[in-house]
């Protein structure tokens, strides 16, 4: 099976019933093709001249897509813009930051493509089953993206205080899908770590290079070299990636754990995500208990949940050795742990499978879906259980 074999073949679209009654905040629609969230609100910032802390988003969308969103920006041109890769449609203007709190749902249609009679025929019935089951709410691989081949978290390490491995993570820390430039310029960090003027000689002109620089010049004034410092100049936006990232990976462990406490193992099956082994319930009379469940997003925000749900919490700290308290960031105030809860299933909203011959793959089928999902929940969840595949 293959996903995302074009654009096209995943498409997003945010829905939201913030209506532009006038403010400070100019409102917008955003499609982008083939490029991050946060990419594309870099280019905005670099097109109009703007300060990144003025634009305000409710989430991050697919790369690998066609995507629709909503952002603000206060103060912001009361225009539209067309450019590459990126559409902004101007809506008017609202009283306050499109933020999160104002998705209600995510609509979306998808293309599997490349696979056999019998394939479609066992996603068919897997849908079935997830229409009365339920799907597991976890965060899937798009949300790790920050993790590299040591397997560490930049996030922990940050919390820790151990400010020189966390900027070795975030910067020199090789990842699987690297182009063959960005690894090597992770190689010339890894073999010149500590020599920075050396280092700034060797990079290229890059986000990566003025951080280095920061460090260099400490060295050249005669100064320790500044990692806490170097780390806090790291965007804003990746900084927030690393976290997220790391909390998320959390709250799976924790869901799975919990899946695991109330679901007989006969009717358990396992994928392996980014994050580690999770677990997947496979019928309703299982997943009823959990259904309505909702699970705290582990940080120093929230106190320790009483209980069943603090006993399995407990369990991935101690894992994980780290305790509650200790997820938090200390430096610098920009950037913080979500606070809340998250439930443990889901029901994607009106669910349809149709399937066709594939005009890509001569002799094989395709499989169209259209479903809602609530916001921040993983499309790409949803296919993993239909296609029984932990790689898409």
């Amino acid at each position: 099976m293959k996903l995302r074999r074009i654009p096209e073949d995943f498409q997003v679209e945010e829905l939201t019933s913030v209506a532009a009654t006038g403010g400070p905040f100019a409102f917008y629609r955003l499609t982008k093709t083939s490029i991050g969230t946060p990419e594309a609100v870099h280019a905005l910032t670099e097109r109009w001249k703007i300060a990144r802390q003025r634009i305000s988003y409710g989430g991050l969308k697919d790369r690998h897509a066609v995507t629709v969103q909503h952002l603000t920006i206060h103060n912001g041109p009361r225009q539209s813009l067309k450019q590459k890769s990126l559409q902004l449609e101007y809506l008017g203007q609202t009283s306050a930051p499109f933020t999160s709190a104002q998705i209600d749902a995510n609509r979306f249609r998808l293309v599997m493509r490349d696979m056999t009679t019998a394939a479609v025929e066992h996603a068919a019935g897997a849908a079935e089953s997830v229409a009365r089951a339920g799907l597991p709410n976890y965060f899937d691989d798009q949300r790790f993206g920050s993790l590299g081949e040591s397997g560490e978290w930049i996030a922990k390490e940050w919390c820790l205080g151990n400010w020189e491995r966390a900027l070795w993570l975030a910067l020199a820390d090789p990842h699987v899908n690297d182009p063959a430039a960005e690894r090597q310029q992770k190689q010339i960090l890894r073999e010149n770590w500590g020599r920075w003027p050396e280092c700034q000689q060797l990079l290229e002109r890059s986000h990566r290079r003025s951080i280095v620089t920061y460090l260099s010049d400490k060295v050249k004034a005669g100064r320790d070299a500044d990692y806490r410092g170097a780390l806090a100049r790291i965007s804003v936006d990746l900084r927030g990636l690393y976290l997220s990232a790391w909390q998320s990976a959390l709250w799976n462990r924790l869901l799975s754990l919990y899946l695991e406490a109330k679901c007989p193992a006969a009717d358990l099956v396992y994928h392996e995500l980014a994050s580690g082994r999770v677990a997947f319930p496979q019928e309703w009379s299982s997943a009823r208990e959990a259904g309505s469940a909702e699970l705290p997003l582990p940080c120093a925000r929230i106190d320790r949940p009483e209980g069943e749900i603090g006993d399995l919490l407990d369990s991935v700290l101690t894992e994980e050795k780290i305790e509650l308290r200790q997820i938090r960031v200390k430096y610098p105030r920009d950037s913080f742990f979500s606070k809340g809860s998250r439930r443990a299933m889901i029901f994607p909203a009106g669910l349809q499978c149709s399937a066709e011959a594939d005009d890509l793959y001569s002799g094989r089928q395709k499989l169209c879906l259209a479903f809602q999902l609530p916001r921040g929940s993983y499309a790409t969840i949803l296919v993993k259980r239909l296609t029984g595949s932990d790689s898409l």
